[in-house]
């Protein structure tokens, strides 16, 4: 998958291009992290990419010109990598709020080009002229694009095939099939006056897989209630519910 991120400070995604499971992916091919500063497409001896605001107001704006170049050289580079449907998006507190069936609808895409905004937002003829999606990561407001940027190539990046050691593991994430996530343990068997359940460590898969659906189950609907209305039960799910009410 071909990403492109667009950011005045190239520097941070070493988190998702060197370490962990984004690392090993970049490593091993099955992902590109291009990282595109702005200011190589700024005109004038200082390089601005920011000016202030029409109308007057506090902060300063991002320019039009240098990102749409930038954005311009996103596009070349996706093409010679043979990616066509590559969205240009944008993370903006005003997007659209990122979930996990958007997440698994923006994997089918062959890339995407991430813009990340800073200062107090970027030139609204851009956004109109150039961005296909904004997405929001959450309802409150960071410095820059940077981190939510971060934050959609690591959640993309670690449903890819062969990206995981253990891919079974993304299958049982939280919000996959609208549950939260069962609790989790390991050794040793006894902490500060708290013990592992005994049906963890007892072989028995079938009791398990029982155990860790009602967990996961009783645990969306003490914390996220909103989601338990929205889940598709298996029949043997349903049973489970059933004796564990009879």
């Amino acid at each position: 998958m071909f990403f492109a991120v667009i950011t005045l400070f190239p520097e941070m995604f070493e988190a998702i291009t060197a370490y962990g499971i984004s690392g090993r992916a970049v490593k091993n091919d099955i992902v590109q992290v291009h990282c595109i500063n702005p200011r190589d497409f700024a005109e004038g001896n200082y390089k601005r990419v920011d000016e202030r605001p029409f109308g007057g107001g506090p902060g300063m704006v991002m320019m039009a010109a240098p990102l749409a170049k930038a954005i311009h050289h996103a596009k070349q580079l996706a093409s010679q990598a043979g990616c066509t449907r590559v969205p240009v998006v944008y993370m903006s507190p005003q997007g659209k709020t990122l979930h996990e069936d958007k997440v698994h609808s923006l994997i089918s895409y062959d890339g995407m080009i991430v813009l990340c905004g800073r200062y107090e937002g970027i030139d609204e003829r851009l956004i109109q002229q150039y961005v296909d999606q904004e997405w929001s990561i959450g309802d409150y407001v960071l410095s820059g694009g940077e981190l939510p940027a971060m934050v959609l190539l690591d959640t993309l990046i670690r449903r890819l095939p062969n990206t995981m050691s253990d891919e079974q593991s993304a299958v049982q994430d939280s919000f996959v099939d609208g549950l939260l996530d069962c609790p989790q343990y390991t050794k040793p068997d006894h902490f500060e006056g708290l013990s592992v359940p005994d049906v963890l460590k007892s072989g028995h898969h079938g009791n398990i897989e029982k155990w860790r659906f009602l967990q996961r189950y009783q645990r969306t609907l003490d914390r996220r209630p909103e989601l338990v209305e929205k889940v598709e039960l298996s029949p043997q799910q349903k049973k489970w519910l059933k004796d564990l009410k009879a």
